[in-house]
């Protein structure tokens, strides 16, 4: 007589094999975590980043008055490249000239790098305002991007980031206020300078070289501020 092996369902051995992958994709996720969190004698290993930040409001008959906000700080480091895209986008549609739309979107991204590629970063700033058979209609759109570059590590102190916060808070203030839209626009300009002010007080602090003969690696800090404004 012959006996025959018992099958595995097909739907346990699909499970088994899912399982097995999700294990090996978890192991290298964490093998590569440790070896970017791993502390190198001279600095982190570099790393290529992506930073995408965006604010968008749309406003309509139905929802007359809306506002976006992004607020985002991106520490890198060494990295071998960085590519940072900010946004913000209002659009107002269809309200009448007897009751118009109001859409505001502002959008704040700080990005940090280091080493000999940290002035190279790909920078994007973009901001667009339509108003879409809306006459009457009160739209704007703000993006402020802040590049910090420096030849090692750098990271904000607590003070500072507190200090951000602060501006965080007042920027979300001022997206849902009643101001006119030139004030809403003096005053975003004027939280966009406290954060300069801010960023170029850190850097002051931060070190100048790098400890290298690389002359790629040895340069005054920079921050640089990207304004779009519709």
């Amino acid at each position: 007589m012959h006996h025959r092996k018992p099958r595995t369902p097909k739907s346990t051995t699909t499970a088994v094999r899912l399982s097995a992958a999700v294990t090996a994709g978890l192991a290298l996720t964490t093998l590569t975590t440790t070896a970017r969190a791993t502390p190198h004698r001279t600095s982190p290993l570099p790393h290529a980043a992506i930073a995408v930040d965006t604010a968008y409001s749309h406003a309509d008959r139905t929802h007359m008055n809306q506002s976006d906000q992004s607020f985002t700080i991106h520490e890198y480091g060494p990295t071998i490249a960085v590519t940072a895209n900010n946004r913000a986008t209002a659009i107002s549609a269809g309200c009448s000239l007897n009751n118009p739309c109001r859409s505001i979107a502002l959008s704040y991204q700080i990005v940090t790098t280091a080493g000999r590629n940290a002035h190279l970063i790909n920078a994007t700033n973009i901001s667009r305002s339509v108003n879409e058979h809306c006459p009457a209609c009160e739209t704007i759109s703000a993006a402020y991007q802040f590049v910090v570059a420096t030849p090692q590590q750098f990271s904000l102190s607590r003070h500072a980031r507190n200090e951000l916060n602060n501006i965080n808070r007042q920027v979300n203030t001022l997206r849902t206020s009643h101001l006119p839209i030139n004030q809403i626009t003096h005053q975003a300009d004027e939280l966009a300078q406290q954060i300069k002010t801010i960023l170029d007080h850190e850097t002051a602090h931060a070190p100048h070289t790098s400890n290298t003969n690389d002359p790629l690696t040895n340069f005054t800090p920079t921050v640089t501020l990207h304004r779009t404004i519709h």
